[in-house]
């Protein structure tokens, strides 16, 4: 009896050990088929609407400088990044041979002037002596036609000269605005080529963007409209800008419009050629439901509507109740690349599953690991 005692309450301890193990390791188990989630508090807040786009910064003023001479460059007087006021000269062409033509010019000149002055005292003469009958009609129109000639010569002489010298003058390249040498084409010795620039005179203290603008962007884009520009050499850095202009008509192959943007450039930091992000302010949403666009997950699907078959995105969430996720569908009336407004499928004080909602479904059990939910 004693013995069977002894091994009825042995086996007892021994069921009760299995059990209080089986117990733990399916605690243990159902524990680690959690899914860990950061949630956050829903509460309301303001959305700011904007337009975001890419372009390139372009100095305001921007003038390409040509030589008219196809001659070599015999000087330089200026390297890319110097200060030129307007009418400062650039560079100077090989010129020998406009000199040369200036002086033939010049001693055409001097030739038909005498010319002329010979022939307006036989002119004179000639007056007298057809007024007293001295000379026939026959004799007198011939001195005039002769005198008529002269000054024709002379003012031709003199016009030879002028383009002469104009040409000389064009042998020295000259600044066409006042600005900075963006860049030189040639160097000193080369051969200049009408068809290509000498230089590119630059005005940076504002700069310019030019953005491609869709239909339905146009409609929320009007002059004068504040814009903030971010550069990649200035990555923690904004500058502020305005729409400058809005080009009246849309390219028929992209259906864009350009839109300009003007930035106040002072320190010149603003590089023309340098890639821009442009964010276009155009609406603020006061008292809203915020939702930060990395908590979401987007289905796009296609849908009949108005007749026409057109791709939908729906924005789905997951928020915490109790031990469980659960799914919702999110009514929006904004969508940008940060954020949602949010106009229906949650409510003040929801648990928003910020992190970890790629692992959800509706049901999932999860548990919240954030220590201090932030509000959004």
């Amino acid at each position: 009896m004693q013995r069977r005692l002894v091994y009825a309450l042995l086996l007892s301890a021994i069921l009760l050990l299995w059990g209080a193990g089986c117990n733990n390791n399916k605690g243990k188990a159902e524990e680690v088929m959690r899914v860990p989630v950061e949630v956050a508090s829903v509460q309301k807040s303001r959305v700011v609407q904007s337009l975001n786009f890419n372009g390139d910064v372009e100095a305001e003023f921007e003038v390409k400088v040509f030589s008219k001479i196809p001659d070599r460059i015999e000087k330089y007087y200026v390297d890319e990044g110097d200060l030129v006021r307007q009418g400062a000269p650039i560079a100077r062409i090989f010129a020998a041979t406009i000199e040369q033509g200036v002086r033939q010019a010049e001693a055409g000149l001097s030739a038909a002037r005498a010319q002329e002055a010979n022939v307006a005292v036989e002119y004179e003469r000639a007056q007298r002596l057809f007024k007293e009958n001295a000379m026939s009609k026959q004799q007198y129109d011939l001195v005039v036609t002769q005198y008529e000639a002269a000054k024709a010569a002379l003012e031709q002489a003199q016009a030879g000269l002028l383009t002469a010298r104009s040409t000389l003058a064009d042998a020295t390249i000259t600044a066409p605005i006042s600005g900075i040498i963006g860049k030189r084409y040639y160097e000193a010795g080369d051969m200049a080529n009408p068809a290509m620039p000498v230089a590119t005179v630059v005005q940076m203290e504002r700069v310019k963007i030019s953005i491609d603008a869709t239909e339905n962007d146009l409609g929320k884009i009007r002059l004068g409209q504040d814009a903030e520009i971010q550069v990649r050499s200035f990555e923690h850095e904004s500058f502020s800008g305005k729409i400058s202009k809005i080009s009246p008509v849309l390219d028929p192959l992209t259906r864009m419009a350009t839109v300009e943007v003007l930035v106040n450039n002072p320190e010149r930091r603003l590089k023309p050629g340098m890639f821009a992000r442009v964010r276009i302010v155009t609406g603020v949403i006061e008292n809203t439901i915020a939702v930060p666009r990395y908590a979401t997950v987007e289905k796009s699907a296609i849908e009949m509507i108005d007749g026409e078959e057109k791709v939908v995105t729906h924005y789905l969430v997951f928020v915490v109740q109790g031990d469980k996720a659960v799914q919702r569908q999110l009514q929006v009336s904004y969508v940008d690349h940060l954020q949602l407004a949010v106009t229906g499928g949650l409510t003040i004080g929801d648990q928003l599953v910020t992190v970890g909602q790629g692992s959800l479904r509706d049901g999932t059990p999860v548990k919240i690991i954030s220590k201090g939910e932030a509000s959004l």
